[in-house]
């Protein structure tokens, strides 16, 4: 498999193509609409020139995977995560009257997406006679656009529902716009990437471009999600499966023996990727960098031993895991090992002196252990008789508790500089299964989905704990919708899944109702859906209708 990864170096020209070449976005067409000025065609058709357009989609991936933004939208107001202590946003937990038409968050996530989707367009429909480039490499880069196009929609589609729809590349002030039914927003992102499957690499010839098992991992995902909708069509959910079992069978991916592995800092291009969103340790071309090692961490740098450090994070206290997770989906921690790999249990003192824990006085080495989380209550005397300072489950707030781990950064430039290297991992094969387990659930194939499950599961047995495969495994008759959203939520954690996992199963509402405590009691039905920015509505000639719930 070729490594050599696919770096975005002509980002400064991309930020002029994108002001000029296009004229205007897609969405800023319609909502600014301010007159850019044009760089010609002919720089269009020259190699140089379509190969920055091309940069430019990929380049958009970044302003969602690993960002505030995608966490936000993603992991906060779930069963999974609640806020912790710090930041902004919390609306978007607590699902209050701040969740609105004039969010800020909603207005850039609907400009991004538009912004990359035009950028795709702009490929895709000037693809012809370009000179310097072979015929075979501008019709896998218009793949590749179609992938990206149809991954915009999808995040589009089932973010707002019904979305402006558009194929064609924006040049000049625009303010016409309409929402298409999801029938047809699906029809097309189908169309995309069944076109990207047709001619994309099944290895990519640069490690983060597109290829042909990332997008059928895609359309399964899509069919899988519309089999749920108004729009299905008969065949979704056996293609979804068809699709996945492909992914699984058909290449050299793998489960990785340790679940821990997967996410190790030296192990990021490894067999169970699929597909990855890439960052780089060369700042000149990381941009604003990957960010989601900041927003997972507890306050661990005011307590007894710590200062903060690049190796243990920038904590901003953003993302909590709520008592479901920590109680629930991770309370047998003596058969799967997910808790010990996914959560921080000891903080090592880099702050050595003479401190008061647990109500006594306590003298802490450098390289000592400082904090630790036994994640059970563990008896005073216990607690006291130790040398350090212990949080037990009961003891937890919303500055004090376990720290996700898959996301943290020590390779970071300084202590609090945001801007982490660490590539995305958009796709990997624990979720293939999954998502064939629940095409197969929807179709009663019981045996089949607990195979999958099955497989996912009994990766993460303990192999020092006698009997852990035998607990871990599930038979077809324990396999209902609630256990496989039970196990998404285990393996893929803090991955910028949940809310869109809930959102399609139509559990968002209950599981917030029942885990959630800041949207418990605000959360209705129509929360399944994000307000249409204003400003879009504003800018658009004619009527652009707004989402029930959000007001007119």
């Amino acid at each position: 498999m070729h490594r050599f990864p696919l770096r975005w170096t002509s980002l400064p020209l991309l930020a002029a193509l994108l002001a000029l070449t296009v004229g205007l976005s897609a969405c800023d067409s319609l909502v600014d609409q301010q007159v850019r000025s044009q760089v010609s065609s002919s720089y269009l058709q020259s190699a140089e020139g379509f190969n920055s357009s091309v940069n430019g989609a990929y380049a958009s991936l970044r302003t969602w995977y690993a960002k505030e933004i995608g966490g936000t939208m993603t992991v906060f107001g779930t069963d999974t995560y609640q806020q912790g202590s710090d930041g902004s946003w919390k609306h978007y937990d607590s699902y209050t009257g701040q969740l609105s038409p004039t969010d800020g968050f909603a207005e850039d996530l609907w400009s991004s997406m538009y912004e990359g989707i035009n950028t795709a367009n702009t490929v895709i429909n000037r693809s012809g006679n370009i000179e310097g480039l072979s015929q075979d490499v501008v019709t896998q880069r218009v793949a590749e656009a179609k992938f990206i196009r149809a991954h915009h929609y999808f995040v589009l589609v089932r973010t707002y529902g019904p979305v402006h729809l558009t194929t064609e590349e924006t040049e000049g002030v625009e303010t016409e716009a309409s929402r298409a039914p999801i029938a047809d927003v699906y029809s097309q992102i189908v169309t995309d990437l069944r076109d990207a499957i047709d001619v994309l690499p099944v290895e990519a010839d640069q490690y983060g471009r597109a290829t042909k098992p990332a997008a059928e991992h895609l359309l399964s995902k899509v069919l899988l999600a519309r089999g749920y909708t108004d729009a299905a069509q008969s065949s979704d959910w056996s293609n979804a499966e068809t699709l996945a079992e492909t992914v699984i069978n058909d290449y050299d991916f793998r489960l990785l023996e340790d679940f821990g592995d997967v996410f190790a800092l030296d192990n990021q291009q490894n067999d169970e990727v699929i597909w990855a969103v890439q960052y780089d340790q060369n700042q000149l071309i990381n941009g604003d960098g990957n960010n989601f090692h900041l927003y997972f961490l507890m306050e661990y740098d005011v307590r007894p031993g710590m200062s903060r450090n690049v190796r243990d994070g920038r904590p901003w206290k953003r993302f909590r895991p709520t008592e479901f997770t920590l109680d629930s989906l991770m309370a047998d921690r003596t058969n799967d090992v997910r808790w010990d790999r996914s959560f921080k249990d000891v903080f090592v003192s880099n702050n050595p002196g003479t401190y008061t824990c647990d109500g006594v006085e306590c003298t802490i080495a450098e390289g000592d252990t400082a904090l630790y989380f036994p994640g059970y209550e563990m008896p005073q005397a216990e607690q006291e008789a130790r040398d350090y300072m212990v949080y037990t489950p009961s003891e937890y707030t919303d500055k004090v508790y376990p720290t996700l781990t898959k996301h943290l950064d020590p390779n970071r430039p300084t202590i609090n500089d945001p801007r982490g290297s660490r590539d995305f991992l958009a796709m990997r094969l624990a979720e293939t299964h999954l998502i064939a387990a629940e095409a197969e659930f929807q179709q009663s194939k019981m045996g089949e989905a607990a195979d999958h499950i099955n497989n996912v599961r009994l990766r993460a047995a303990r192999e020092s704990a006698q009997g852990s495969e035998a607990a871990m495994r599930i038979s077809a008759s324990d396999v209902d919708l609630d256990l496989i959203l039970n196990e998404r939520g285990r393996e893929l954690l803090g991955e910028m899944k949940r809310w869109f996992d809930l959102v399609r199963t139509d559990q968002l509402v209950n599981r917030v109702q029942n885990h959630n405590p800041f949207g418990a009691s605000n959360i209705e039905d129509h929360h399944n859906l994000r307000p249409i920015p204003q400003s879009q509505r504003d800018r658009t000639e004619g009527e652009f209708p707004q989402n029930p719930g959000y007001g007119e």
